[in-house]
């Protein structure tokens, strides 16, 4: 299985696999190009149940919008399995920052045109960000980085201002002050941090970009296998301990059949192409 570090930190996912009659189930991470590359390799192996991808939206949804061409069709080369969840992103922003909620950051922003700068480690921060700009009607500067970790850096020094970015990266900064959290882009408040309103509630309700998770396997995949390994996967999330565990790494764990994850994939593919041409953002 081929998956984020964020099943690596608790086995369960796995031991419920196994539990399933697999033989055996052992983990990878997926590494290299936003998950491109793991993408295209399971696209290109045997449908038999025993190479699963836990992919993220960015290279099943974002990857189509976010660039000319890719190895693989993520609707055509991926049977899809089961919604896993959502992850937890924030709006995070330097305290140096005259605003303490959304309303008063795009305030601030629309009076000061081109001052404040946002940082990306990923897709769902720089289209995500871009796309603020963009509903807002403000100017920002976009500073791209590798990832969100030398993005941290820079925001915790003041050297940019704001960035959207999962709980590893802020979550601690902002219970020590160092950092302030304006919304989450979850559709419920996350209960990380409680008291930060959805951005939604924060006065954004047009705000499309999602950050969420879904098993997939090669295409062509024989019914009977997909449905056994929906049937235990959903009982796995059911599990209070695996949601919990799962829920302090900041992802909702949420469930789907089959169909349902093709046809909320249809809606991200087309989602994420129109957020990155409002946003200005050329396919590279």
């Amino acid at each position: 299985m081929i998956a984020p570090k964020l099943l690596h930190r608790d086995n369960r996912c796995a031991v419920g696999l196994k539990k399933a009659a697999f033989e055996s189930v052992e983990g990878m991470a997926a590494h290299g190009a936003d998950g491109v590359i793991a993408a295209s390799d399971v696209a290109k192996a045997a449908p038999d149940g025993y190479t699963l991808f836990f992919a993220s939206n960015t290279p099943v949804a974002a990857a189509p919008a976010l660039r000319k061409s890719l190895p693989y069709d993520p609707m055509k080369d991926l049977t899809p399995i089961t919604m896993m969840g959502y992850f937890t992103f924030f709006l995070y922003v330097n305290p140096a920052v005259p605003a303490k909620t959304l309303a008063e950051l795009i305030a601030y922003a629309k009076a000061n045109p081109g001052k404040l700068s946002y940082g990306s480690g990923n897709a769902t921060g720089s289209v995500g960000g871009a796309q603020i700009a963009a509903l807002s009607g403000v100017d920002m500067v976009h500073v791209p980085y590798k990832g969100e970790p030398q993005a941290l850096v820079d925001l915790l020094l003041g050297r940019i201002d704001l960035m959207i970015a999962t709980p590893t990266t802020g979550l601690s900064h902002t219970k020590e002050g160092k950092l302030r959290a304006l919304a989450t882009t979850l559709k419920e408040r996350s209960p990380m941090l409680p008291d930060v309103p959805t951005i939604y509630e924060a006065g954004l309700p047009q705000f499309t970009i999602t950050s969420w998770g879904g098993m997939f396997g090669p295409a062509k995949m024989p019914k009977e296998i997909v449905a056994r390994l929906n049937k235990e996967l959903a009982e796995v999330m059911k599990d209070p301990e695996v949601a919990r565990i799962i829920a302090n790494q900041g992802f909702m764990l949420s469930a789907s059949t089959p169909e349902e994850l093709q046809s909320f994939l249809k809606d991200q593919i087309a989602a994420w192409k129109v957020s990155v041409k409002a946003a200005g953002i050329e396919p590279e």
